[in-house]
């Protein structure tokens, strides 16, 4: 069964460890950029105290040396899974994970679940399909090392195929099929996406909107099983 990463894309730690408390089985948490800004390693620390996995989703794209340097201080923190982005190339990549070691995953995004082909196209000054080019970068980031990647429902299927079952898929842009995409444009349902192949499921808004998250999360689980 794909497993759930609760993204906590909160603006405060305080409301962050609120929303833990309500959700006792929850085994993954995303922290991603706002909400480390704002707490950093404390945070971190806090939901390994709490027995979480935690997910660094800081998306890093520098150069190589940059980037080992900060995978380094992540696998310090105990972070289990961070990102780079694919676009930082195959040196940058290879460097992330040879400073991440064999306990700390390192999963290269492909192409943001808000880019459609419209905006791949500007973004890339051609013509783009973004699922061709999801299969570009993730061909590459696995075969300079990544663990796995990370891209949107869509493409899922086909990077199962192509990557194999030793692929680690993280997949955002999941809706329970009752609310809007917001700003993400390639979504799908729990269900869909865990019978697609993936791996870990990424989910914020379905459970950080809803009037009981504690309720939301395991309407989710059900629904995987």
């Amino acid at each position: 069964m794909a497993e759930v990463i609760l993204a906590l894309d909160l603006n405060d730690e305080r409301s962050a460890l609120a929303l833990l408390d309500r959700l006792p089985a929850l085994r993954w948490v995303k922290l991603g950029s706002v909400l480390f800004t704002g707490a950093g390693p404390r945070l971190v620390g806090e939901c390994k105290r709490r027995g979480l996995a935690v997910f660094l989703d800081l998306k890093w794209h520098d150069i190589p040396n940059t980037v080992r340097g900060a995978v380094t201080q992540a696998a310090g923190l105990g972070a289990n899974m961070v990102t780079v982005h694919a676009l930082g190339g195959p040196t940058m990549i290879a460097a992330a994970k040879e400073a991440a070691g064999s306990d700390l995953l390192v999963v290269a995004v492909t192409m943001l679940t808000s880019h459609d082909a419209a905006e791949a196209e500007r973004l890339l000054g051609r013509a783009a399909d973004p699922a061709l080019e999801v299969r570009r970068l993730a061909v590459m980031a696995r075969t300079a090392g990544a663990d796995g990647v990370v891209a949107s429902p869509h493409e899922v299927a086909a990077l199962r195929r192509e990557l194999g079952p030793g692929a680690t898929l993280v997949i955002p842009g999941i809706r329970l099929g009752d609310e809007p995409g917001d700003d993400q444009s390639r979504i799908a349902t729990p269900r869909e996406a865990a019978a697609a192949g993936a791996d870990y499921l990424v989910i914020g808004r379905p459970i950080l909107r809803a009037p009981d998250p504690a309720i939301a999360f395991e309407r989710i689980v059900a629904d995987l099983r």
